[in-house]
This record gives structure tokens, C-alpha cells and sequence, in this order.
């Protein structure tokens, strides 16, 4: 089953850089940005998951030699990673905004024409 989510991350990092690398809409550009992410969290999130594991908080009394939890860092850099990652989305989008309003156009190709 933890299989299925390392293909899954995989085809959403080379889908979004597919996305990057071949688009000229630099709203796409920024969506590819955020598919690239979302791969990227889903497979630091697969990484701390241990199957048959529980939550890692326990007393001492319920700790025993065979039990297994879910690795708690991972999780936390995913948390990290997703608000990092709004933000940044966040950031691009406002400076395609700009561009919009400073060229009239979004295609990449066309401002970088226009430029000079």
C-alpha cells in the first residue's frame, strides 16, 4: 500500500515539472510549482509512516518491545513545508500580477520579448 504513495509523489513532481518546463501561461508555471510541492509533502509524509503503528504518545505503562510508531518528524517538516509553500505560491502569484498589470500579458515568451 505505501508503494501506491511513492508513485503518486513521483508522478506529481515530473507532472509538475512537465508542467514548468513546457508552459508559457505563467499562471501554469506557478501551478506546476505547487504540484512539484504537494509531491514533494506526500513523500515526506511516506517516508514517517511505519504500518501497524500508532500515534507516538503513550505512558510508560503501554510501552513494550513490539510496538511501533509513526516517526512524528516528517509530519512536522510536511506542516513546515505546506506553509512555506502558500507562501510562496502566494508570492508568485502577486508578482505575475505585477507583470500582468506592467506588460498587459502572461505568456513568458512575450514579455520576455517585450523587455528590450
Amino acid at each position: 500500500m505505501i508503494i501506491v504513495n511513492y508513485i503518486a509523489s513521483v508522478v506529481l513532481v515530473v507532472l509538475g515539472l512537465y508542467v514548468i518546463m513546457t508552459k508559457k501561461h505563467l499562471i501554469k508555471i506557478v501551478l506546476g510549482m505547487s504540484i512539484v510541492d504537494y509531491g514533494i509533502n506526500l513523500f515526506i509524509v511516506s517516508t514517517g509512516f511505519n504500518e501497524g503503528g500508532t500515534a507516538p504518545i503513550y505512558k510508560m505503562s503501554e510501552f513494550f518491545r513490539g510496538s511501533f510508531f509513526v516517526d512524528p518528524v516528517p509530519q512536522a517538516l510536511t506542516l513546515t513545508s505546506i506553509v512555506i509553500g502558500a507562501c510562496v505560491d502566494a508570492m508568485a502569484l502577486s508578482l505575475v500580477v505585477k507583470l500582468y498589470k506592467q506588460y498587459h500579458t502572461t505568456n513568458s515568451d512575450e514579455i520576455r520579448r517585450l523587455r528590450g
